[in-house]
Order: structure tokens, then sequence, then C-alpha cells
């Protein structure tokens, strides 16, 4: 498996994966993910196998540099490849890229992805609130969570 970084060229494929994946709940186009791709405070990475895109993740940075809060926009793994770590793997990307600048990170994931959920807990994600109806067109229900930023986690392990 190869990571990189996602480029303009990948957003096809990475659309197809995520219109795969995420069909009943308004999957993002290729435009949306070059729109995506071009801002210059999003870091989205891919995972290839050979030459397939097995699994792409997106994060963005909100709020100045030096005092920054990052969203994960996305993680998604082909089923093929599901089950593997690889989901695992790629968000271990985005954390790390936070966690170079200190920020605490956000999410949403439906209340219903228990494997996502016990994924994102096991890096020290908490549930902050229930969104009600927040994935559409599905109308399926989302959990907020966060994961504090790094100097913070180090501070209660000193505890």
């Amino acid at each position: 498996m190869r990571f990189r970084e996602l480029s303009l060229g990948d957003a096809p494929a990475v659309a197809d994966l995520e219109a795969e994946l995420f069909a009943g709940d308004g999957p993002w186009s290729r435009d949306v993910f070059a729109a995506e791709f071009a801002k210059p405070h999003t870091f989205y990475v891919g995972a290839f196998d050979g030459g397939e895109l097995a699994g792409y993740a997106g994060l963005a940075m909100l709020g100045p540099r030096d005092d920054p809060e990052f969203e994960v926009h996305t993680i998604g793994v082909a089923p093929r490849h599901q089950g593997r770590g690889l989901g695992r793997a790629l968000l271990d990307q985005l954390l790390h890229t936070a966690d170079l600048l200190d920020g605490p990170v956000f999410l949403e994931v439906r209340t219903d992805n228990a494997p996502a959920i016990g994924l994102y807990e096991s890096v020290g994600f908490f549930t902050l609130a229930t969104r009600k109806g927040y994935y559409q067109p599905s109308g399926a229900d989302a959990y907020s969570m966060m994961r504090r930023r790094k100097s913070e986690r180090e501070g209660e392990q000193r505890q």
C-alpha cells in the first residue's frame, strides 16, 4: 500500500469510490473533490494498491495557524480493503497533521457506524452531541465527536 497526497487528477477516482460507499448520503462529486483539493488549508491523502485507489481521507484546518482547529471531512475505504487497518492508517495520517500544529480535531459519524465509532474512540475521540437527521438524503443521525489537542492529551497523561 502506498500513501500520497491527492491531487486534481485523483478527483474522478475518489468521487467514484465515494459514490459507491455513500450512495444514500449525498456523495460528493468529482467537482466537489477537485474544489476541496484546491483549497489552501485542506489535506487529502489516498492509499493506493498498485494503481487502484483503496482509500482516501480529508482534513481541513479552520482558524489561524497559531491556534487551529481541524475537521475530518471524510474517510472512505473500498469494500475489498475494509477490515484490514486501512481506515486507521488513513486516520493516523490526518491526526499526525493536526498534532503537528497542536489543534483539536472534530468529526461527524453516523450513529449506526459502530466500526468507525470504535476506531475514533480508540484514538481519543469522544462524543460531544447527537445531530438528528444530519446525513441527507437518508436522514441518518450523526455523532459529533472531538479529539483534544496534543498538548492537552499529554497534560492529562502526566496527571
